[in-house]
């Protein structure tokens, strides 16, 4: 569990404090990037993981087809108070239109609740016998989390104007994954807790998760304008996620 909890802060760390070194990035590439993430998140979150909540739900897969409804609908609401960062959202970072009302308390606060959830995901169900179902779930993780931090680092920058209190800011972020692997793992000690988290905390966190993949595509798609590099990119995405799920 170390080796994810230092992979996940240190994503964070570094996709942030890019900004300092890379304060802008090439509007397409940077959008082929998201693509691509949004597309394995994604293909991961209907290839494995619905599949196996709904084994592990039982008679009771109903209730986690509403709450998978829920988390997307939750995950929109944090957005409203986020401002879409947590996908990667630039656009209007450099300027108050975008960003009017959401403070970087607001902003910071909405973020962390999202990455806590993805973070408790890491440990869920752990008696499928899949041996790599967190490895293929923290590629995906990784792979929204650092354009994420970049994003969180480039309008907290502009919002504080101070850079110490921007990393601050990006330090508590980037603790909030790893602090919801810990509390996974505490929960899931006993029986009770792990019903807990495999009937209500894990079919919200995958309904996020759809939220987030889908959006990616259509923010980076206007007026459906799905051009063929977009299109090469998506599948690729798709592609390593299904093979890491069915190889592994």
């Amino acid at each position: 569990m170390l080796t994810y909890i230092l992979i996940l802060f240190v994503t964070a760390i570094l996709g942030g404090v890019a900004v300092l070194w890379i304060p802008v990035l090439e509007g397409r590439v940077y959008k082929l990037m998201l693509v691509f993430a949004g597309s394995y998140l994604f293909a991961i979150t209907v290839v494995h993981l619905m599949p196996e909540l709904m084994r592990s739900s039982g008679a009771s897969s109903s209730n986690v087809g509403v709450l998978v409804l829920a988390g997307f609908f939750l995950q929109l609401f944090l957005e409203y108070l986020s401002g879409g960062v947590e996908h990667g959202h630039l656009h209007g970072a450099g300027s108050d239109h975008h960003h009017h009302g959401i403070t970087p308390a607001t902003l910071l606060i909405a973020l962390c609740i999202h990455a806590f959830l993805e973070g408790t995901l890491l440990l869920h169900p752990t008696d499928t016998g899949h041996a790599h179902q967190t490895d293929t779930l923290l590629a995906g993780i990784v792979l929204h989390k650092a354009p994420a931090a970049f994003a969180l680092m480039s309008v907290l920058l502009h919002q504080l104007h101070k850079r110490w209190l921007a990393i601050a800011f990006l330090v508590i972020f980037a603790l909030a994954s790893p602090a919801g692997l810990v509390v996974s793992e505490i929960i899931q000690s006993d029986k009770a807790g792990w019903d807990i988290m495999t009937h209500w905390i894990y079919p919200l966190v995958a309904g996020s998760f759809l939220h987030i993949s889908t959006t990616i595509f259509f923010e980076n798609s206007p007026e459906h304008n799905f051009n063929l590099h977009k299109l090469l990119v998506s599948l690729g995405g798709a592609f390593l996620a299904a093979m890491t799920e069915f190889i592994g």
